[in-house]
């Protein structure tokens, strides 16, 4: 008899990660065509909430059997009493499912940009710091399909474009870091996976705490969509997630492409080169010379870009435009100058 349906499906997702990882890492030299290199590290980074912790008895059923080294990491936010102890425990877990290196790591959370992008911030970090010790390959994530849903409402929410319409990506970070063999599946089924299997889940309170917007749209506003709209509504904005990202990866490539073409011999921007394209092309190629001349990616919002865009489209003699990162766009005999202020 085979595994409870739930387990199969987590069991599975796995797989098909780590068969990815394999054929792009251990692929043989042509120096040295009959020495297999050596196996991927692959870490998963686990909470001890059910998501995570039903990928991460995946990964260490999964793993040996592909001959990849498997170890975890959790992360103590410290915004909890007794939080250091909950990650011990989590850590103690990982290393009874057979993970190793397994490790937790404990950060400090800022304020800047709320606490949820803050939190978010430094667990990043804490996990790529981890990565480049342990000289890990990859590091699962255990983002659902419900996590990617909540994450294109909250995206139309902000009018923040299609690019962040288009949700979570399952493979992301530096050299494909970050994996998320979950987006497919919802959370019932990880929740599912960890009771068939007794394994011990904790529900983090923050979870539930309505003072956090995720929270709030998760308990309150995706059960009032589904009331409103039936079923099926997790999965609808799911799949608007991907389509919109294959069309936000279009619309890159034709920008990166047009960057070039839109500057002069001394590299400046043209004004009616600029004009010529269509609006969406555009205005990535302004976010993309506002950038590269210092401005944070994760402050510049759609207003700032608009307003850059009006030098170009509604030009009337207009000043310059701050951007975040003390940055300067300002229009100059036909050219468009953006700069360090």
């Amino acid at each position: 008899m085979g595994p409870h349906p739930a387990v199969a499906a987590i069991r599975l997702a796995v797989r098909r990660v780590l068969h990815d990882i394999l054929t792009e890492h251990t692929t043989p030299s042509d120096d040295s065509p009959h020495e297999r290199p050596p196996y991927p590290l692959v870490l998963v980074a686990c909470s001890g909430g059910a998501d995570s912790m039903a990928l991460a008895s995946a990964l260490a059923f999964e793993a040996p059997k592909l001959g990849i080294r498997a170890g975890g990491v959790t992360v103590d936010h410290g915004l909890q009493p007794g939080s250091d102890l909950r990650a011990e425990e989590v850590a103690l877990r990982l290393r009874q499912l057979g993970l190793d290196p397994v490790e937790s790591v404990a950060v400090t959370v800022g304020r800047e940009g709320g606490p949820e992008a803050a939190a978010r911030d430094a667990r990043y970090a804490a996990l790529d710091a981890a990565a480049e010790r342990h000289g890990a390959t990859a590091v699962l994530l255990g983002h659902t399909r419900d996590d990617q849903a909540e994450t294109v409402l909250l995206g139309l929410a902000r009018g923040s474009g299609i690019r962040s319409l288009s949700g979570m990506a399952a493979v992301s970070g530096a050299d494909g870091r970050y994996r998320r063999p979950f987006l497919q599946l919802d959370r019932q089924t990880a929740r599912k996976a960890c009771m068939v299997q007794s394994l011990p889940v904790w529900d983090d309170p923050h979870n539930a705490d309505p003072a956090y917007t995720r929270s709030r749209l998760r308990h309150e506003g995706l059960p009032a969509l589904e009331k409103a709209l039936g079923k099926g509504v997790v999965e609808a904005l799911a799949r608007t997630a991907q389509l919109s990202r294959d069309d936000a990866d279009a619309l890159d490539a034709w920008a990166s492409q047009a960057a070039t073409a839109v500057r002069d011999a001394a590299g400046l921007l043209e004004c009616a080169k600029l004009y010529a394209l269509p609006p969406a092309v555009r205005r990535r190629v302004l976010r993309r010379a506002a950038i590269e001349a210092g401005a944070p990616a994760g402050s510049l919002f759609a207003r700032h870009i608009e307003e850059v865009d009006r030098l170009i489209t509604g030009w009337r003699g207009q000043g310059a435009i701050n951007l975040p990162g003390k940055v300067v766009a300002q229009r100059q005999g036909g050219r468009l100058v953006i700069r360090q202020g």
